[in-house]
């Protein structure tokens, strides 16, 4: 299966954020969108989840436009947006359940969590709500995941785990992984587009970003 983001025009109080923008991506890759803060990353997935609804949008699934939000497609799509978002009433054992993600496995890669089975999510900290959250999303049974920014907050052991299963994952779906931290995702990306002046722009080399300015610069 491969899903193509095509014509994506979007602009915010007269100022152009996105222009004509295109993106693949396809089951069996991870395909990463790069750029500055503010450039667009986290309104193009919006866009593709159905979230947001720009000037101009054109989305294809096998070559099929598809006019309705990908999100009520039953089993479509998966979106982990930066901000927190499971229900704050109910136990992780019940959100495991609710999601259909096998608890026992979740522990086995963080063991830590094994005591907070029938604890609420506010009863967390902050990383542990963040580690909770990407795991559901990566582990769910969408043909399609939106990642928005799933390492921000994360320790580095934490961030290899997560790179680990997302290569596992990746095997049977498409995924759409955004960072602004080259070093996250440059190596774990199959394909790798760079936004720049509201433009998407496929990168075939890490050199590339190099010329644009993007590298030197963190």
């Amino acid at each position: 299966m491969y899903i193509e983001i095509d014509n994506i025009e979007l602009g915010f109080g007269g100022k152009q954020l996105l222009n004509g923008v295109y993106l693949k991506a396809e089951t069996g890759k991870i395909t990463a969108v790069m750029g500055a803060n503010g450039c667009g990353k986290s309104s193009l997935l919006n866009i593709i989840f159905g979230n947001l609804d720009p000037r101009h949008k054109l989305i294809r699934i096998n070559s099929t436009p598809h006019l309705k939000p990908l999100f009520t497609y039953r089993g479509m799509v998966k979106y982990l947006p930066q901000h927190s978002f499971l229900p704050t009433h109910l136990k992780l054992s019940s959100i495991f359940k609710l999601y259909e993600v096998s608890w026992d496995e979740f522990t086995e890669e963080f063991s830590f969590f094994s005591e907070y089975y029938n604890s609420r999510i506010t009863e967390v900290s902050g990383g542990e709500r963040r580690i909770a959250e990407t795991y559901l999303i990566i582990k769910s049974k969408a043909e399609v995941l939106l990642l928005d920014e799933p390492f921000t907050h994360l320790a580095p052991v934490y961030i290899e785990t997560f790179r680990k299963i997302l290569r596992q994952e990746a095997k049977q779906k498409a995924v759409i992984i955004t960072d602004h931290l080259y070093s996250h995702i440059i190596d774990l990306a199959d394909e790798l587009y760079f936004i720049n002046n509201g433009c998407t722009r496929l990168i075939k080399d890490p050199a590339e970003l190099e010329q644009l300015n993007y590298l030197t610069s963190r």
